[in-house]
């Protein structure tokens, strides 16, 4: 008998759709951003009308191809996806470099990646490469070759940096330099020039960005979402969340929704809480999903000490009595390593196409969106 009923919040209360945008815009201002690497071929603006935003959406990620392929492989977080994305056109820039400045471009590849290596490499773009074209598709020939998964991705590029310009190098991972300019430009566009600060302890380096926190999409109306947690917590259920996102990416579009009041506040797990576990514990990161700290987390409560959850015994005992709720395939495997039921939603970024996946994998439960969830509890 299920007690327990931990979320996620993308993809099952909150389309997806802007974070996605989000992380496309922060790859396009990375790329062709005089403050990044400034290159030619296309032109940025921090405050772009929606059909720009589109276009830009569309051509990062090769009409969600891409995307595809880094959710398929795990990946759940947008920082790592914007990371991906832009440090493998990275790559590809050094390898038009190499014929023209030889071992001082392998060198930028052999050290951390910061403001100073970008601009040394846009000053040599510049000159050296001034038609260098960005080639958003080729990122997935490259990664089809190998079958890196969830973090792996990140160090695949080590490989692929070696199979392109025969340069060994360590330096693509989740603790590097780059990773972190990544996390915070893309918190730049998805907060905006009021909120930044408060999330990355500085202002925003490119100032005009509005930010998509105001501008969420429910995936079904607030009304019926919160008639569906006033019920689960009339029958008696524990609510929970477990997302990727930061702790004010969630607090504040489910507040205004009046969707937060219905979850126990001491099981509101977030990507703020994520970061301060792999900071006390460096030697359990990455720690966000497919990794079950968030949900087991949730299940313990934010009380108990992080040591108590990276130390607590999986597959859990009575793991009958958990549901999780999710729409990808890193929430699926985090259930699964905790002996957990799931209920996968089809309204993620695959939609009805994901069901055949959640077949094949044996999801316990499938559902058209959240809202079928008293269907499968009754």
């Amino acid at each position: 008998m299920i007690k327990t009923i931990l979320f996620d919040v993308d993809g099952v209360m909150l389309s997806e759709e802007r974070y996605f945008d989000a992380s496309a815009l922060t790859v396009w201002e990375m790329l062709y951003s005089p403050q990044y690497l400034g290159v030619r071929s296309d032109s940025f603006t921090p405050a772009p009308v929606e059909e720009e935003i589109r276009r830009v959406r569309d051509q990062v990620f090769a009409n969600d191809e891409v995307l595809d392929l880094i959710k398929a492989r795990g990946i759940n977080s947008n920082w790592d996806m914007v990371y991906l994305a832009f440090s493998y056109q990275v790559i590809r820039l050094v390898e038009a470099l190499m014929p023209h400045v030889g071992d001082e471009a392998k060198s930028i590849l052999r050290g951390q990646v910061g403001r100073a290596e970008l601009a040394k490499l846009r000053e040599w773009g510049a000159v050296y490469a001034p038609d260098f074209t960005v080639d958003y598709a080729a990122f997935i020939p490259d990664f089809a070759k190998g079958s890196a998964q969830k973090a792996e991705m990140l160090l695949y590029l080590n490989q692929i940096t070696k199979e392109r310009l025969g340069v060994d190098t360590e330096i693509f991972s989740r603790s590097s330099t780059l990773w972190q300019l990544c996390y915070e430009t893309f918190q730049e566009w998805y907060l905006g020039d009021e909120r930044v600060a408060a999330s990355i302890g500085r202002e925003t380096s490119q100032t005009g960005k509005k930010g998509f926190l105001t501008d969420e999409i429910p995936i079904v109306p607030p009304a019926e979402m919160i008639e569906l947690f006033r019920t689960l917590k009339e029958k008696g259920y524990t609510l929970g969340i477990g997302t990727g996102r930061p702790t004010i990416e969630t607090h504040v579009p489910l507040s205004e929704m009046k969707i937060l009041e219905w979850f126990d506040p001491n099981r509101v797990v977030t990507a703020s809480h994520v970061l301060e576990a792999e900071e006390e514990f460096p030697s359990y990161a990455p720690m966000s999903k497919p990794h079950p700290y968030s949900y087991v987390k949730g299940l313990l409560g934010l009380s108990a000490p992080n040591s108590d959850v990276v130390n607590f015994s999986l597959p859990i005992q009575k793991g009958e009595e958990v549901l999780i709720v999710g729409d990808s395939p890193a929430d699926f495997l985090a259930a699964r390593s905790m002996g957990c039921k799931f209920a996968a939603t089809l309204t993620g970024l695959s939609g009805q196409e994901a069901r055949a996946k959640f077949e094949e994998v044996k999801a316990d439960y499938i559902l058209d969106d959240v809202r079928d969830l008293l269907s499968i509890l009754e």
